[in-house]
């Protein structure tokens, strides 16, 4: 359930006391499901906020004040501090690797012209995609708390009308999302560099910094848009629940018949029916209307935080696909003679879970975004739909209202305004996938060496027989 039920003030008698059994093992179970419950905004994205706190994404943490037992957001110094640590130690050891022959994991694997090229290109746009990240996490961090004041104003909006989140399973989705990415992260870096030091190829400690840095930058970054998202998409669900409802109502012509206290006992799964059904359509339909405007204002808040961050991962992403696609399709085809440690079999396992790696970040970040939006675009339906059964003035008047605001405030997220984040995005990468596959398929060839070795032999032929006729 995305809401939990609230509690009827009007009808004491009608709750439900539960006795807990005593045990030694009732302290332990409270304490341990504690880690998993929440009845803050604050309180269910505190591990979130440690995670992006402690790799230095955001300058402040989850504080908790014994005394009131509220949670709020505290800035520090050493927050600010160690974001540029962590930016000056990720362009050391970046430094390092381009010192050091452009030092890559893929370069172990496959070294060519193409693939040459492929690995400075992954290494520029890796330090400038992290560095982005970081900046543009840390500078307009002013964004993310106003988002978070706008979540915090409409929930306790939606407790006039009848609806009480649950805080719980915001905790829940963030703690699994974080340990679903963080698990395929930890599983594609041991399972690398198991690889290299099982072929007796030992990569500098500069690269596995870089290496293991970039991936978790952008993992935490993907989670943190993730958990936003679904904010979004929650509220919205309320919304038009609440809305349905009301339809509902109106369906069943029966309301005049119920009494007060019978009114009281119909609940749904997700939000109380008493302070719904025992006020004006009208005044309803106000209220949601301005939910509706905080949740759009709240999306909006958090399109301009992530906006580069977004453009900047799905641009890494799109760079290391395509030229890992190109290495497995070459091997795969039979074009490259590779004269390497590594089999086939390691060779092709490798680049693909690096394109799954990165693919499970697009879709993770587009899924997140789709959601939110198909949930909005419900909401507009249901608005037409009670217009249709309404019979007072005031009331469709109201609707009219909302559906005005409907055309003019919708939620959409955009990477800096080049592209939309949504599900026709996997049709746009689709196509310019395709589109450098065919060019760098045809470019190796059409090259002299069809791409075999470092591509230095045919230049070594060339200059022994010029050598030769002087």
């Amino acid at each position: 359930m995305d809401i939990e039920r609230a509690k009827s003030q009007a009808d004491p008698e009608h709750t439900v006391e539960i006795d807990v059994g005593s045990g030694l093992c009732q302290p332990l179970r409270r304490k341990f499901w504690r880690f998993f419950s929440a009845k803050q905004l604050y309180e269910c994205l505190r591990p979130l906020f440690h995670v992006t706190y402690v790799h230095g994404l955001t300058c402040f943490y989850i504080s908790y004040d014994s005394k009131t037992g509220i949670r709020t957001p505290k800035k520090t110094v050493f927050g600010f501090l160690n974001g540029i640590l962590h930016i000056t130690f990720y362009a050391v050891c970046y430094s390092l690797t381009i010192f050091n022959n452009c030092e890559s994991v893929a370069s172990y694997f496959f070294r060519s012209r193409i693939t040459y090229f492929g690995d400075m290109m992954q290494i520029v746009s890796g330090f400038i995609g992290v560095t982005v990240i970081y900046l543009t996490a840390i500078i307009p961090n002013h964004r993310l708390e106003r988002c978070l004041q706008k979540f915090h104003t409409m929930d306790v909006q939606l407790q006039t009308v009848g609806i009480k989140i649950m805080y719980s399973k915001v905790l829940r989705y963030s703690y699994m999302i974080l340990f679903f990415m963080f698990l395929v992260n930890l599983c594609f870096t041991l399972g690398t560099f198991s690889v290299l030091y099982s072929s007796a190829v030992t990569p500098t400690l500069a690269l596995h910094f870089t290496f293991l840095i970039q991936h978790t930058v952008i993992v935490i970054a993907v989670c943190v848009f993730s958990c936003f998202t679904y904010l979004v998409e929650m509220r919205l669900v309320m919304v038009n629940k609440v809305l349905k409802n009301l339809a509902h109502q109106w369906d069943s012509r029966s309301l005049k018949a119920v009494n007060q206290k019978q009114r009281s006992l119909q609940c749904l799964d997700s939000f109380s029916m008493y302070t719904i059904v025992t006020k004006d359509p009208a005044e309803i339909i106000q209220e949601s209307m301005e939910i509706h405007h905080l949740i759009c204002e709240a999306a909006a808040t958090a399109n301009k935080y992530f906006t580069y961050q977004l453009l900047t991962i799905i641009s890494i992403a799109f760079l290391i696909i395509v030229f890992d696609a190109y290495y497995v399709l070459e091997t795969l085809l039979g074009k490259s003679k590779r004269e390497s440690k590594f089999k086939t079999v390691e060779f092709v396992t490798f680049f693909s879970c690096q394109m799954i790696l990165y693919l499970i970040a697009i879709i993770s970040i587009v899924e997140g975004s789709n959601r939110a939006i198909k949930k909005s675009e419900k909401t507009g339906g249901i608005v037409h739909s009670l217009m249709n059964k309404t019979k007072s003035a005031e009331v469709k008047e109201k609707l009219q209202q909302f559906s005005m605001q409907l055309m003019h405030l919708k939620i959409n997220f955009t990477a800096a305004g080049l592209f939309n984040i949504d599900r026709t995005l996997y049709f746009t990468i689709s196509g310019a996938l395709t589109t450098y596959l065919i060019i760098l398929l045809q470019f190796t060839s059409n090259s002299p060496n069809n791409g075999y070795g470092n591509g230095y032999p045919c230049c070594e032929n060339y200059n022994n027989i010029t050598n030769h006729t002087l």
